[in-house]
C-alpha cells in the first residue's frame, strides 16, 4: 500500500505555481485595456463622478480682478509708517459695487471681502487692526503692515488661457463648483461604461425566497450592484444562473459584445460543477485564471467577443477583496480616469497577524489614531473569505506581502483605508 497519495494544488495552499503575483495580474489587466473613446456633453450639475474627456481650460481669469481677501481698508504700502500715520478714507468698494476713486498719497479707500481693489491700492489693512475717527472719515494705522497683505491678484486661483481641469479627473464636487465659477454650463465626459453581473450556483436563493436545507441567499449580487454603484456606470443584473454549462453559455451569448464588461461570481475554481472556464476557453480567450492572494485566488481575466470578463470567487469576502484589487482598478481605467490606484498608508498594528509565505494577503482592519496620534491598524476578528461581518466591521484592508509569515503588535503594516477605494 502507498504512504502518500499524488494531490494537486488547492484553494487552501498558500503556494501554487499556476498562480501569478498581484503585480502581474494588475499589469496584464492594465495593459489590456485601452479608455473609451465615446463622449457626451452634460450639465455639470449631472456631471458629479463622470470622467472629464478633455482638458478644461479657464477663458477668463479667477478671480477676474484684484480683490480684497478681507473687510477692511484699501491703502498703498508706500503709506505704510514706521510707527502710526493717519489716512484719510475717500470712498468705499463693495463686492459688485466697485469704487472708482484712485486713491492717492494718504489716502485709502473702506473695502468688502471681495470688493475690487480700487487703482493706487496694493495692501488691505483688516478694520480691526485700524482705529477709526468719530465721523468714519479718518483711519489711524500702525507699522505692522506687509505690503500686498490681504490681496487676492487677478488669475490667483486660475489664470485666463491655464487648463483647470485635466483630462480624465473623476468629477468631484468641488469640481464641478471650479467650473461654475468659469461660467461652463455643460462639460465633455467619457460616456458610462455598461456592466453586466451574475451569480451561479444552484444553493443560491434570492431575498425573498424560501431557504432549503443547503441553501444560502445570495449577498455577491447585493455587493457588486453597491459596489457598481459607487462607480457611476450602468448596471445589468442578470440574476443568478444555474450551474449548468447550458444555462451558462446562453448567459455568456447575452451579454457578450453587448455590454462593455461581464463580472460573475462563483464557478471559477476547478470543481465539477464549475464550468466558466471551460466556456471562456471555448469561446473567448483566458488572460489568467490564478492569483496569488487571500483570499480570493481562483481569479479568472478574459474577454469573450468584445467583451472583458472578470470571473471572481463565489465566497462573499473573496468577492470584495478581487473587485476591489482589481476589476475596480480596470473599470476606471476603461473609463477614462487616469488615477486609479489605491491609497496604501502605514500603521502600527495592535494585533498578532498569521499567515504563510506564498500568497498577498488582505486582512480586513479597523484603522484609528490613538493617544499619541500615531495611526494604529487593528484587525476585525476571523478572517475566513465567507465571514462577510469581517468587511462589514472593517475599514481598510491590512496588506500583507507575499513573503511575509508574521506581524507582532507593534510592527508596522501597510493598510489601504476602504475610504480611497471604496
Amino acid at each position: 500500500m502507498r504512504e502518500n497519495i499524488e494531490k494537486n494544488p488547492s484553494c487552501v495552499d498558500d503556494y501554487d505555481r499556476e498562480s501569478i503575483t498581484t503585480e502581474e495580474a494588475i499589469n496584464k489587466i492594465l495593459s489590456s485595456i485601452s479608455p473609451i473613446k465615446k463622449t457626451e456633453l452634460v450639465p455639470i450639475r449631472e456631471s458629479l463622478n463622470r470622467v472629464l474627456a478633455i482638458d478644461v481650460k479657464s477663458t477668463i481669469n479667477v478671480p477676474s480682478a484684484k480683490n480684497s481677501a478681507m473687510d477692511g481698508y484699501a491703502i498703498n504700502s508706500k503709506n505704510i509708517p514706521k510707527k502710526t500715520k493717519t489716512l484719510k478714507v475717500v470712498g468705499k468698494s463693495l463686492a459688485g459695487k466697485p469704487c472708482n476713486t484712485s486713491i492717492k498719497d494718504g489716502q485709502c479707500v473702506k473695502i468688502m471681502t471681495g470688493a475690487v481693489v480700487p487703482d493706487g491700492a496694493d495692501t488691505v489693512v483688516i478694520q480691526e487692526h485700524v482705529e477709526t475717527s468719530k465721523t468714519q472719515n479718518e483711519i489711524l494705522i500702525d507699522n505692522e503692515i506687509k505690503p500686498g497683505s490681504n490681496v487676492r491678484e487677478a488669475g490667483e486661483d486660475i489664470a485666463k488661457g491655464a487648463i483647470a481641469i485635466k483630462k480624465g479627473k473623476n468629477l468631484t464636487p468641488a469640481d464641478i463648483g471650479l467650473l461654475a465659477s468659469l461660467g461652463i454650463p455643460k462639460v465633455e465626459v467619457y460616456r458610462k461604461l455598461k456592466i453586466a453581473f451574475f451569480s451561479t450556483g444552484d444553493e443560491l436563493r434570492s431575498l425573498g425566497e424560501k431557504l432549503n436545507v443547503g441553501d444560502v441567499y445570495d449577498s455577491n449580487r447585493y455587493t457588486l450592484y453597491t459596489m457598481l454603484s459607487n462607480l457611476n456606470v450602468e448596471i445589468f443584473d442578470m440574476g443568478v444562473v444555474k450551474d449548468d454549462k447550458e444555462s451558462l453559455t446562453q448567459a455568456f451569448n447575452e451579454a457578450a459584445g453587448e455590454v462593455d464588461m461581464l463580472i460573475t461570481s462563483g464557478g471559477v475554481s476547478v470543481g465539477e460543477a464549475d464550468y466558466i472556464k471551460d466556456i471562456l476557453e471555448k469561446y473567448g480567450n483566458i488572460n489568467f485564471w490564478k492569483v496569488a492572494i487571500k483570499p480570493g485566488r481562483p481569479l479568472t481575466f478574459g474577454k469573450i467577443k468584445s467583451t472583458l470578463f472578470f470571473g471572481l470567487p463565489g465566497n462573499p469576502v473573496s468577492v470584495m477583496v478581487t473587485f476591489y484589487q482589481f476589476t475596480q482598478l480596470a473599470i476606471k481605467k476603461f473609463a477614462g480616469e487616469t488615477s486609479y490606484l489605491p491609497i496604501v498608508l502605514k500603521a502600527i498594528s495592535t494585533s498578532s497577524l498569521r499567515k504563510k509565505p506564498g500568497r498577498v494577503e488582505y486582512q480586513r482592519g479597523i484603522f484609528e489614531k490613538d493617544k499619541n496620534n500615531n495611526l494604529t491598524v487593528r484587525k476585525t476578528g476571523p478572517q475566513g473569505s465567507g465571514i462577510l461581518r469581517s468587511m462589514s466591521e472593517a475599514n481598510c484592508f491590512i496588506v500583507l506581502p507575499i513573503d511575509s509569515k508574521e506581524v507582532n503588535p507593534g510592527d508596522s503594516v501597510d493598510i489601504q483605508p476602504f475610504e480611497g477605494i471604496i
